[in-house]
């Protein structure tokens, strides 16, 4: 699949559908994202991310009816998964079944109550109740369901008015109107309607002062009628868009952030505190605050520990994460030994109590680790016993290319070219202009390595292309430049092989090494690193004349040595040029010149 053979059966794997499908989900080609979600079903049936997924989709698309069939789909083999019991909620709601919402809504939050879209929901179905049929104080019974009704019903068919009832058709068709409008909290429709609240109320008590018997008031009660409608519907309608438990958790997450730091949960539940303490962290560590970072952490870290599992279903993995946390801010504080001892308790935590990602994030951040300590060959242990893990096309993409960088550092040229082509393949299957760019430049500069000038020149020219089409200035002018250092050697007929001097370590630029920072089992875009010719044709020569001319000079104080003939100062001062180039002429063969393309 990686090196484009085309073979029998599927063209793709599970794994390749549905991160196209996620992909398209992200851009809002909805349609499309089904139709990748289903063919990954088709590969691996059953799969209960991808029905919610799929869910999620017709969802999008208003197609309640299917949207609950996988979310119900999901839950066939595993009814405690949180997942599709929070999609099943969500199909429910959006039907307009929001009694069996709100239960689906109790049955998340009782399974998973440390997650708040089980809470918001909960708020979400319970007003959308209320707003419908009112709140359970105000629900009043009546007898007109009794059998009274009816027989009043039948006297009025017999008994005719006798008296003359033109008029009565606008009053009837007023109060008609006004029974069909909505009732809602007044408190609710004015939060909604905001500034046209007070158009409304304008309206109602001119409907009120408005005789429908004359021709003008008639005019008027329907235009204001209207009016009243059109309000009506547009409080529906930003209810739904935005309903009041959305706007009471913003003013919560503000006053929250308002309040001041204290060493325990306070007034918080402990999920609530755990929430807001995870919050702070990633915040922190986003703005480069990584000392904070560290403290926070460490101080969450204690607390959670003094918790019992019935508080917190989810310790263990609460308690990995902030291990996580802390071994990040560890390495980017420098401190490679206590990173490595944090991300390495993430990983054991993970083996120890079946949480899959945990052994992933450990992996991962344990291969940076090393990478960035410069023990290469550690880094491709770990990085190739994460690759099994990998669950997008995407993370195999920057798996492949950093251990394709780290072999490139080791000087194992032809390995390093073969996962660049891994990684050129995933990134074209995932549809990632950015890093077709990062694996292309890897291949090209793995072949310059090997001395295969064509290909490297062929590579720098795809990487040109890739570098353009996205716009990025900077990385188009070092390719340029490495591609005029190609066409030099080629025009010179050169066909050795470009090897680091013995004892020169071919490093590049941290920010294109396998040392990049990736958040958890997130990734970031990397820096292109491109290796430049360390001399010019011009220098060349340059050097070769006055190393010829030196060796003259060397050969006649020998001579003048031998025969006991006194040297003058300038054979002495020609002896020690002669020194000096040499000493300058070693110190420039183990540079390694690198230019960053951002």
């Amino acid at each position: 699949m990686y090196d484009g053979d085309e073979s029998e059966g599927p063209k793709g794997t599970f794994e390749i559908y549905k991160a196209e499908a996620d992909s398209l989900f992200k851009q809002g080609e909805y349609k499309k994202s089904i139709d990748s979600y289903t063919i990954a079903l088709e590969l691996q049936p059953g799969d209960k991310n991808c029905l919610v997924c799929r869910s999620k989709c017709y969802l999008q698309l208003g197609d309640t009816q299917n949207a609950l069939v996988d979310a119900e789909a999901s839950l066939s083999e595993d009814k405690t998964f949180h997942k599709g019991v929070y999609q099943k909620a969500q199909a429910l709601y959006y039907q307009g079944d929001f009694e069996m919402s709100l239960v689906f809504y109790h049955r998340g939050h009782k399974l998973r109550p440390e997650l708040q879209e089980f809470r918001l929901g909960i708020q979400k179905a319970q007003e959308a109740i209320d707003n419908s049929v009112g709140a359970p104080d105000k629900v009043q019974l009546t007898t007109e369901g009794d059998l009274s009704f009816f027989a009043k019903q039948d006297d009025k068919k017999i008994k005719k008015p006798t008296y003359n009832t033109y008029g009565r058709p606008g009053m009837q068709t007023q109060k008609k109107l006004e029974i069909s409008r909505p009732a809602g909290n007044e408190k609710t429709i004015k939060q909604l309607l905001g500034e046209l609240y007070g158009d409304r109320q304008y309206l109602e008590k001119l409907l009120k002062e408005t005789d429908p018997n004359t021709p003008v008031g008639k005019t008027i009660s329907g235009l204001v009628s209207q009016g009243l409608n059109y309000l009506d519907t547009r409080t529906d309608f930003w209810r739904q868009q935005k309903p009041m438990y959305a706007r009471k958790h913003e003013k919560q997450i503000m006053r929250r952030d308002k309040r001041t730091e204290q060493s325990s949960t306070g007034k918080l539940s402990p999920n609530d505190y755990i929430i807001r303490e995870l919050e702070r962290i990633d915040q922190a560590q986003v703005e480069g605050k990584y000392p904070e970072s560290l403290k926070r952490a460490q101080r969450c870290l204690n607390t959670v520990s003094g918790f019992t599992e019935d508080v917190v279903p989810n310790k263990m993995e609460v308690i990995a994460n902030l291990h996580s946390c802390i071994g990040n801010a560890y390495l980017e504080l420098g401190s490679y030994d206590k990173a490595q001892e944090q991300h390495q308790i993430d990983y054991n935590l993970g083996e120890e109590h079946d949480m899959e990602e945990a052994c992933s994030r450990g992996l991962d951040n344990l291969g940076r680790v090393y990478a960035r300590k410069g023990d290469y060959s550690q880094a491709i242990t770990v990085w190739e016993k994460k690759l099994p893990l990998s669950k997008s096309a995407l993370e195999s993409t920057w798996l492949y290319h950093e251990i394709g960088r780290c072999y490139l550092e080791m000087g194992k040229y032809p390995t390093a070219k073969e996962h660049g082509e891994k990684s050129l393949a995933l990134a074209e299957e995932a549809s990632e202009p950015q890093w077709q760019l990062q694996a292309s430049v890897l291949v090209a500069q793995s072949e310059l390595k090997l001395g295969d000038l064509s290909a490297a020149l062929s590579s720098f020219e795809l990487s040109l292309d890739l570098a353009r089409t996205q716009g990025d200035t900077s990385a188009e002018a070092a390719i340029k430049k490495a591609i005029d250092d190609v066409n030099n050697k080629i025009a010179k007929g050169s066909s050795t092989s470009v090897k680091p001097a013995e004892g020169e370590n071919d490093t590049s630029n941290n920010a294109a090494s396998p040392t990049n920072e990736k958040d958890n089992a997130s990734v970031k875009s990397k820096t292109v690193s491109i290796k430049e010719s360390p001399k010019s044709a011009k220098s060349e020569a340059k050097s070769e004349a006055k190393s010829e001319e030196k060796t003259e000079q060397k050969t006649d104080q020998e001579d003048k040595k031998s025969s006991g003939e006194p040297q003058s100062n300038e054979d002495k001062d020609a002896g020690d040029d002669d020194t000096n180039e040499a000493n300058k002429s070693q110190d420039q063969g183990k540079e390694s010149p690198t230019k960053d393309v951002s």
